[in-house]
């Protein structure tokens, strides 16, 4: 028996291969980082989204005192429940659900995407959140999660809120100057929750940069789509480097920060609080990280490109759907935790993710190039719309 196929008979044996209520539990990946921690001294902020709902958009919304972006499901278009977003004074939010928190029966839940498009059409400032979070405790608030969010004066905290209070965790105050967050409160009941190996294996990653040399490349680049174990020595892409594209290479993906119910990442850039004039950025990976290319947005740019938002279901989701099929193509019960590296990449070079790579490592050089310069509402929307047709043109290449 080969390595893969000990791996997968041994979680059968233990009874790891999940249940329909886990697959669609959320269980996303987050990261909170203060400027002291990055390498351009801007706080930043990440987010591997897992939901139950795979296809998802990324909408404009012009409101006051705010206009943002915010990242939604496909099918509550009008923006008021976000899970991810920017707004045009600099601030960033987003959340993962904390499943230690306190939690009674009978009051309001699951209202953060209401807590979070409201806040970034009202909030300049992680102290207005604090304010309005404030403002909103009771029975009705519906939060059991944490939140990440930064502003434009280079403030990154984590809130981890229920429906009676809160705990604030300031970046600033982390050994490191960042918080890895999944889906535990810190504050929360000890050992319970969940996420536990996915924050064990995203630690580790962060752990292996210098202090202060944190940068949104790696993390847009590579943790969002890291397929490491915290306890189990599977098969790397590594190996499917020198494995025959005709071989199969099973790995188990459920406790992976890259997970079959990963329906997008984002990592926003915040602005130089040295600097107001300075730009942030939210890039965005609409669709399971290693089925879809990066895309830088921005809300000064006053819009989405199209193919973000459009019909009923985005054509980039659409299409990063599509390509899922090929490396997750058993669907039945647990069996869509498993991915087939060769189909990623393999010895004879026809695997897709280093296509997929390669354009996106150009789409990013343009990015910070387009950048050294002050650009128009139009340039900005302009230089969004032709990154984004350059990445659908290349994944609607790959079969």
């Amino acid at each position: 028996m080969n390595r893969s196929n000990a791996v997968i008979a041994g979680l059968l044996a233990l009874g790891l291969t999940g249940s329909a209520s886990a697959q669609t539990r959320e269980a996303c990946t987050s990261a909170v980082v203060g400027p002291a921690a990055s390498v351009n001294g801007v706080p930043l902020l990440w987010k591997n989204r897992d939901t139950g709902t795979l296809s998802n958009k990324v909408v404009y919304v012009e409101d006051t005192p705010y206009s943002y972006l915010g990242l939604i499901d496909f099918d509550a278009p009008g923006g008021r429940h976000v899970f991810a977003g920017l707004n045009s004074a600099g601030f960033g939010i987003m959340n993962t659900v904390a499943y230690n928190l306190p939690r009674r029966s009978g009051e309001m839940e699951d209202l953060e995407g209401i807590i979070m498009a409201d806040a970034l059409r009202t909030c300049r400032s992680v102290d207005d959140f604090e304010r309005q979070l404030e403002a909103n405790l009771g029975p009705n608030l519906g939060s059991w999660a944490n939140f990440g969010v930064i502003d434009a004066d280079g403030k990154a905290v984590i809130f981890e809120v229920h429906n009676h209070g809160y705990e604030k965790h300031d970046a600033a105050a982390a050994e490191r100057s960042y918080l890895v967050n999944t889906n535990f409160a810190r504050s929360g009941a000890p050992g319970e929750g969940a996420g536990y190996l996915r924050f064990e294996r995203a630690s580790r990653l962060f752990d292996e940069l210098a202090p202060g040399q944190v940068d949104f490349q790696t993390i847009l680049t590579r943790f969002t789509r890291d397929l490491g174990h915290a306890l189990l020595d599977q098969p790397s892409l590594e190996d499917a480097r020198q494995t025959r594209a005709d071989q199969d290479l099973w790995i188990f993906t459920r406790d992976c920060v890259n997970r079959p119910s990963t329906a997008a990442a984002v990592v926003i850039v915040g602005k130089d609080p040295a600097d107001p004039a300075s730009l942030a950025t939210m890039w965005v990976i609409p669709g399971e990280p290693l089925t879809a290319i990066a895309i830088p947005l921005w809300v000064e740019a006053a819009s989405s490109p199209t193919p973000l938002w459009e019909g009923d279901e985005a054509p980039m989701w659409r299409e990063s759907l599509r390509v899922k099929e090929i490396i997750r193509p058993l669907s039945e019960g647990y069996k869509w935790h498993y991915l087939n590296l060769t189909r990623l990449d393999n010895a004879e070079g026809t695997g897709y993710l280093p296509v997929i790579l390669e354009t996106e490592a150009e789409i990013i050089a343009e990015t910070l190039e387009f950048l050294k310069q002050e650009h128009t509402a139009a340039e900005l929307a302009a230089f969004q719309e032709r990154m984004v047709a350059r990445a659908l043109a290349t994944l609607r290449a790959i079969q």
